[in-house]
């Protein structure tokens, strides 16, 4: 486990781009919310490339997508209020989905905007560790060094989870869990925050 944890903590560069967003595009393709917002396999597909590429591209170019060892672990992190972490998606955006998706997509930003805090904070988009490492403490470890990074303001996090599994392991790590939200005739999601740390 220690040569785990070793995995040095980097920051994304423009030519990861690709990579991270395959690697986050097919841990959500079966995500319980892009089920409810893109019922047909192939359009969830297409948008959510489009969708995820666009939200990393802008991460990175701010320097705002940490990576642990070779892909092991990613974060993906949106300062508010510089950035907003998800906009709505267009026709575009959509293609053939577009109808009954652009509704649901409006429905989730208004149920996520009714959580988030509208003082300064980091917004949690995207935590994922490769499911061969899970339960080594990677996610902890790569939180830890956006939490505590001497270049990075103490501010609070706040994040809206998808799954019980992944509110459980923020908790674990700190994070406070709320009162779920619901998505009409859809799943719930799990809005939590952590406090910002001391300052030394």
């Amino acid at each position: 486990m220690t040569g785990q944890l070793d995995q040095k903590a980097w920051t994304a560069r423009p030519d990861d781009v690709p990579t991270v967003t395959m690697l986050l595009a097919a841990v959500a393709m079966f995500d319980p919310v892009t089920e409810w917002l893109l019922p047909d396999l192939r359009q969830r597909r297409n948008v959510l490339q489009r969708l995820i590429a666009v939200q990393v591209d802008h991460a990175v170019a701010r320097g705002d997508v940490t990576i642990l060892g070779h892909m092991t672990a990613i974060a993906v992190w949106h300062p508010y209020p510089e950035t907003r972490p998800w906009a709505a998606p267009t026709r575009h955006d959509l293609g053939p989905a577009a109808g009954r998706a652009a509704v649901r997509f409006q429905q989730l930003l208004q149920a996520m905007d009714s959580y988030r805090s509208a003082a300064a904070h980091d917004w949690l988009s995207w935590l994922w560790v490769r499911p061969s490492h899970r339960g080594r403490g990677l996610g902890r470890h790569l939180l830890d060094h956006r939490h505590h990074h001497a270049d990075h303001p103490a501010l609070p996090v706040d994040t809206v989870v998808t799954t019980t599994g992944a509110r459980d392991t923020l908790t674990a790590y700190g994070y406070h869990a709320d009162t779920p939200l619901h998505l009409p005739s859809g799943p719930r999601l799990w809005p939590l925050h952590r406090d910002h740390p001391p300052v030394a």
